[in-house]
């Protein structure tokens, strides 16, 4: 391809303007991107350097309080959502092979017991556990709490069970 002085007079006009490569090579027509970069960089045309625009710090804590926000009510709406009852459905314990989609997939015992099994209630909806056990499996941010017993309830599920 050759450079004719009419496409590099219109290379000069559209680089000018503002016109990324790829718009100069299509306008032009018969010429890559690569190429116009290249002329452009021949001919010492000033480079296209697009500055930044820093946004005030008052525009940036307000997105970032907004987005905390959204975070905030999205994991409570979670556990806000469900009904907390104090009459759980029994186990149904299940063997990994009898598993399907809608059972609570959290494992009792150990695996190398003969008396390992799995929850088996049913499962909500986009979950692998049923109430009981997203309770457990999905702790609040940044609470980590103590060992329990088997039996114990854990504090922060007590509240979720008095307050329901």
């Amino acid at each position: 391809m050759s450079w004719t002085e009419e496409k590099v007079n219109k290379l000069k006009e559209l680089w000018g303007k503002g016109n990324t490569a790829s718009q100069i090579a299509e306008i032009i027509g018969g010429i890559t991107r690569n190429a116009v970069i290249g002329k452009a960089h021949r001919l010492n045309l000033s480079a296209k350097i697009k500055t930044r625009t820093v946004p005030s710090n008052e525009t940036y804590n307000n997105t970032s309080e907004q987005r905390n926000n959204k975070v905030k009510r999205g994991r409570r709406s979670k556990f806000k959502s469900l009904i907390i009852e104090k009459d759980f459905e029994p186990e149904n314990p299940k063997q990994l092979e009898e598993l399907d989609e809608n059972s609570c997939k959290w494992p009792i015992g150990h695996p190398d017991e003969k008396s390992f099994y799995f929850c088996g209630r049913t499962s909500l909806k986009d979950f692998s556990y049923c109430k009981l056990h997203l309770l457990y499996a999905y702790q609040p941010k940044g609470k980590k709490e103590d060992v329990v017993e088997k039996d114990e309830v854990p504090e922060f599920i007590g509240k979720k069970i008095k307050s329901a």
